[in-house]
């Protein structure tokens, strides 16, 4: 399969998250979330600290880590957490849970990554049921078929 739309317009779409923070795990799901509901095929391939995303428990445990010198400050990992959680109700934005379980029963494919599981020794017990794993390879030949291969 090329990258061109098929005779339908439908294409395929891949997102790579690569941090395990808010900020890195909610972009990645609402663009496949949303890509998937227009009708495409959308894969999401979770590696590096992203591998934490698709860990059993992590979801709810992900933080937000405010860049630069902010961010060492002792606490304030905590304190953007919690004014970032009350932002994202506020605004009536599911939670990472629930976005995690919309896009696999809609069908986005999610994988991990072969390579950062082997390099963290984390079994794929430890994946969230229905998560795949991919090698690089894999992941190269699929993004080669794909419209658009972003990171988030």
């Amino acid at each position: 399969m090329t990258n061109e739309a098929s005779s339908d317009g439908k294409q395929r779409y891949t997102f790579i998250c690569s941090k395990g923070t808010l900020d890195g795990a909610y972009p990645s799901l609402i663009l496949a979330l949303n890509a998937r509901r227009l009708g495409h095929e959308v894969f999401l391939f979770y590696t590096f600290m992203g591998i934490n995303v698709v860990r059993k428990g992590y979801l709810s445990k992900l933080k937000f880590h405010p860049p630069g010198f902010l961010g060492a400050i002792p606490g304030m990992s905590s304190l953007a957490t919690n004014m970032m959680e009350k932002q994202i109700e506020e605004a009536n934005i599911p939670s990472l849970e629930d976005l995690f379980e919309m896009a696999q029963l809609e069908g986005v494919r999610i994988y991990g990554c072969k390579m950062t599981l082997e390099m963290m020794k984390i079994p794929e017990s430890e994946l969230i049921e229905g998560v795949e794993v991919m090698n690089a390879e894999q992941y190269l030949k699929l993004a080669g078929t794909c419209a658009i291969n972003m990171f988030t």
